[in-house]
């Protein structure tokens, strides 16, 4: 590992600044091992406003909910939302945990229902 501070501060312009970093990598002066975990507790994930219709009728219910948890009903609005769709993605990963098992045993010969029922019988299962 080189050391930056060196020659990062050899620099007299930004130009040779910028000449420097042109043939250089900033990894080459970077310690993995030195490196920590950095945790931001206080960072607030960014929000993005929208606007979406609803039914009248879904919209008080929401309220009426939204009340009787003493939450703001936009709050609760964004958890039935994070709910429904962890819900989906959990539905999604089963599927294509189904299809890839249907597609393993895709390849497995044919048995007709009659050599199954037989041998279930030849062993005393049925």
């Amino acid at each position: 590992m080189k050391k930056l501070v060196a020659k990062s501060r050899a620099c007299r312009s930004e130009d040779e600044e910028r000449e420097f970093w042109a043939t250089h990598s900033p990894l080459d002066f970077f310690d993995l091992g030195k490196a920590r975990r950095a945790r931001f507790p206080n960072l607030k994930p960014s929000l993005k406003s929208i606007s979406i219709r609803l039914p009248e009728d879904m919209l008080d219910e929401l309220k009426i909910l939204a009340n009787k948890r003493d939450v703001p009903y936009q709050s609760l609005a964004k958890m039935y939302l994070a709910c429904g769709i962890q819900a989906e993605r959990r539905r999604l990963a089963e599927d294509a945990e189904d299809l890839a098992a249907f597609q393993e045993r895709a390849c497995e010969p044919d048995l007709p229902a009659e050599k199954v029922v037989k041998g279930l019988k030849r062993r005393g299962k049925i």
